[in-house]
């Protein structure tokens, strides 16, 4: 596939049905092979249905972006900072809460992209490090994430649908 430019920009509230669209469409390609149908249906009716996502968009601390190319939006990501961390609150922090990329755009540095607007809203910021959560069993995430630099600190439990699982918290001092 050939590619134009990679822009990434902030999701605008007219855009909260193609943020449900890629957020669902992005989780079930990661996660289906290895979780339950079940599981997987709850979890994305619950976590990624229109209601939940704007009050998420709406959270003050909380940012969405786009990846596009091509005029296609191929990536999202979501920051979270204070208070709207889901642990470590720590206002010299920024969490990657989500950075997804649509399995046709993959290999494509969409989500080093995503990962480089992290960089330069931390750094704009002046903040100490940036950390996330990922499942021990995505391995290509965390090959990822340890190939830039993150180093893991912690485990947490991640709950989906029915099964609870562990990620592993990992970090980047800046």
């Amino acid at each position: 596939m050939s590619l134009s430019a990679i822009t990434i920009e902030k999701v605008k509230v007219s855009e909260l049905k193609h943020l449900v669209i890629i957020s669902r469409e992005t989780f079930y390609e990661t996660f289906h092979d290895q979780n339950t149908e079940t599981d997987m249906n709850s979890f994305l009716n619950d976590s990624f249905c229109e209601a939940q996502l704007t009050k998420e968009f709406k959270t003050p601390d909380s940012q969405f972006y786009f990846a596009r190319t091509n005029n296609h939006i191929a990536g999202y990501l979501k920051l979270n900072f204070g208070n709207a961390q889901t642990e470590l609150q720590d206002d010299q922090a920024v969490e990657i809460e989500r950075i997804y990329v649509l399995q046709s755009f993959q290999g494509t540095k969409i989500g080093k992209a995503l990962f480089e607007k992290t960089l330069n809203i931390a750094n704009e910021k002046n903040l100490n490090y940036i950390w996330l959560g990922v499942w021990e069993k995505n391995l290509k995430a965390i090959q990822f994430y340890t190939k830039n630099g993150f180093v893991a600190f912690d485990k947490h439990q991640f709950v989906l649908g029915n099964d609870v699982q562990t990620d592993i918290m990992m970090k980047l001092v800046l």
